[in-house]
């Protein structure tokens, strides 16, 4: 497919002043989906995010049109988000696809929690996620697509029936699994869930601060702790885990800025409770890739690498059920 050609024809539909496109190239990242970047010939920077062809089908992912439809109803409470310029359609020949405004800012998060031209907005760089997650979890249910729902007790038992699967023996995830299981939280009233709220998938400015959250493939209805445990994972942190948020903030700022902008007042415990399970589930995810690259279904250096972070998991995983104890 050659997507420079049909941005090209596209570009009319993206704006009105604008005759063709020109720059596009992939952008590195995403395991599942292309990034594209490129600019109208009016000078309007943008993003392409699409399905390849040929991606194999995820259960927990999104479609994409309805990824941009979440866009736009978390852009209605005033979460900073992308904007959706387009939803492709078939005859735009690009496949399952939507564009949207191109931002400016890093998403780097070990330049993040470490480069000197952050280091001004890291300092309120953990209460604005929190103000930030308050705004997406209050997105009215009605405006959103269709969306499963999930609770703490529902991916406890997914993420075991896949640590199962592995046919891995690990004493602390057979612990975690049991402990977490005691201590599962309700969540009565299931709100807009990012699922994946962390370093890598927030668009930070030097001096804007945090200007938008992106990938939203992994949305769903859920606790709105879980989205506040994520960012908390110490695998997020890239070596600052002295600051448990992202690597640059602490919990009580994050939880301030959330129940400052409306979100309610979220215990520590039930934080960390879903932090817990975030390093968990990172833990099996590690044995996967781990898994497809000693049977050869993915012999790609980058798997082995990642599959020898499970041991990582385990002693995070360790400290925070020492605390919850």
């Amino acid at each position: 497919m050659d997507i420079a050609a049909a941005l090209a024809r596209l570009a009319p539909r993206l704006s009105v002043s604008a005759t063709s496109a020109r720059n596009a190239h992939r952008l590195s990242g995403g395991a599942s989906l292309e990034t594209w970047a490129f600019d109208l010939d009016d000078g309007t920077p943008l993003i392409l995010r699409r399905r390849p062809d040929n991606a194999p089908p995820r259960d927990t992912a999104q479609p994409l049109a309805h990824e941009a439809a979440l866009i736009r109803a978390a852009a209605a409470t005033g979460a900073p988000v992308p904007v959706v310029v387009h939803v492709c359609e078939p005859s735009d020949g690009l496949g399952e696809a939507y564009v949207m405004g191109r931002l400016e800012g890093e998403t780097l998060g070990k330049r993040i929690v470490r480069g000197a031209a952050f280091e001004t907005v890291r300092q309120g760089l953990a209460h604005r996620c929190g103000q930030v997650l308050a705004r997406i979890h209050a997105t009215p249910p009605e405006t959103l697509p269709a969306l499963t729902t999930s609770d703490a007790l529902g991916e406890l038992a997914r993420y075991e029936a896949i640590y199962r699967q592995t046919e891995a023996w690990r004493p602390t995830f057979e612990a975690a699994f049991r402990q977490l299981e005691r201590l599962a939280p309700r969540s009565d009233q299931p709100v807009l869930v990012h699922g994946d709220f962390r370093n890598g998938n927030l668009m930070i400015h030097p001096t804007g601060g945090l200007v938008g959250v992106l990938d939203w493939e992994l949305a769903h209805l859920g606790d709105p702790a879980e989205d506040l445990g994520w960012i908390c994972v110490n695998s997020w942190r890239f070596g600052q885990w002295r600051k448990p948020v992202g690597g640059f903030g602490d919990y009580q700022a994050l939880l301030d800025g959330y129940a400052e902008a409306g979100g309610g007042e979220i215990p520590l415990s039930r934080l960390q409770f879903w932090q817990a399970l975030g390093s968990l589930k990172w833990g099996v995810m590690c044995l996967m890739m781990y898994a497809s690259f000693a049977t050869g279904a993915d012999p790609s250096i980058e798997r082995a690498m990642i599959g020898r972070r499970v041991s990582e998991t385990e002693i995070d995983l360790v400290h925070l059920l020492e605390v919850m104890a």
